[in-house]
C-alpha cells in the first residue's frame, strides 16, 4: 500500500503536530541567509515535494511553483506561489521553463527508480544551465535515526547523489556532505537566532551536520534514465 494524498497529510500532522509556524520561521532565514544566493530574484523557481511550502513561501523569485502529490500543497502555498498537484517524474511544465529548482528532505521517500526518474524529469524542465538545489539527509551521519519515520525507504548519502546526477545529465558544482542537522526535533533550540548564527559557523556543521546540501547544473547532452543496479553502492 503506497502514501496517498490524505495519509500523507494525516501522516505529517502527526509527525510535525503545531511545530510548523516554528518550522517556517527557521525556513524565512534558511532561505534569505543561505538558499538566496543560488536563486536570483529573476528566476522561475521548482520547489520539488513542496509539502508545506515553506522554501516555496519564504524564496525570493519572480516566479515560484510549489509541485507535491499531496493535494494540501494548494492549501499551503503562500500568496504569489503557483501551487501544482503532480508527480516529481511527470512534472507537468515545459521543456526549460525553470531556472531553479530545489529538492529537500524528498529522495529518502522514494525508491531508486523514482529517484532517477525524477533527476531525469527536473533535467528536462531545466533551462540550459539551469540549477537544482539538493538538501536531503545524509545516511552516512545519521543512520541511528534515519529509520525513525515510517515513510523512509531508501538509505541515500552525498557519493550516491553524485553518482546519480552525474548518470542523469547533471554536472555537480559544490557540495557540502555535512550541512544541518537531521532534524528540528533534537536537543537543540532550533530557534531563528540560533540557526542564523549556525550558518554563520561552518565549523559547527562538520560536528552536528547530517544533511547534505548539493547543488547542480544541467549538462548539455540529453540523458536517457538509467537502469539502477541492484544492491548497495560499494565504496572503495
Amino acid at each position: 500500500m503506497t502514501l496517498d494524498g490524505a495519509r500523507l497529510t494525516d501522516l505529517y500532522r502527526h509527525r510535525f503536530g503545531d511545530e510548523q509556524e516554528a518550522r517556517t520561521e527557521l525556513w524565512q532565514v534558511l532561505c534569505h541567509d543561505f538558499f538566496q544566493r543560488w536563486v536570483a530574484p529573476t528566476d522561475t523557481v521548482l520547489d520539488v515535494a513542496a509539502g508545506h511550502c515553506e522554501f516555496a513561501n519564504a524564496i525570493v523569485a519572480e516566479r515560484r511553483i510549489a509541485l507535491d502529490l499531496n493535494p494540501a500543497v494548494r492549501e499551503h502555498a503562500g500568496p504569489g506561489v503557483e501551487a501544482v498537484v503532480g508527480r516529481s517524474d511527470a512534472v507537468p511544465l515545459a521543456d526549460g521553463e525553470v531556472d531553479t529548482a530545489f529538492v529537500s528532505n524528498f529522495f529518502e521517500h522514494v525508491d531508486r527508480d523514482t529517484i532517477l526518474a525524477t533527476l531525469v524529469e527536473l533535467r528536462r524542465v531545466l533551462r540550459p544551465g539551469g540549477r537544482l538545489l539538493i538538501l536531503q539527509p545524509n545516511i552516512r551521519f545519521c543512520a541511528r535515526d534515519y529509520w525513525q519515520f515510517f515513510d523512509h525507504v531508501t538509505p541515500v548519502d552525498d557519493r550516491a547523489l553524485a553518482e546519480a546526477l552525474a548518470a542523469t545529465g547533471f554536472e555537480l558544482q559544490h557540495c557540502i556532505p555535512r550541512f544541518l542537522p537531521y532534524t528540528t526535533k533534537g536537543r537543540l533550540p532550533a530557534t531563528p537566532a540560533l540557526v542564523r548564527l549556525y550558518l554563520r559557523v561552518p565549523v559547527a556543521w562538520r560536528v552536528l551536520g547530517a544533511q547534505s546540501f548539493l547543488v547542480a547544473t544541467t549538462t548539455a547532452s540529453t540523458p536517457t534514465t538509467p537502469d539502477p543496479e541492484p544492491g548497495e553502492r560499494e565504496e572503495p
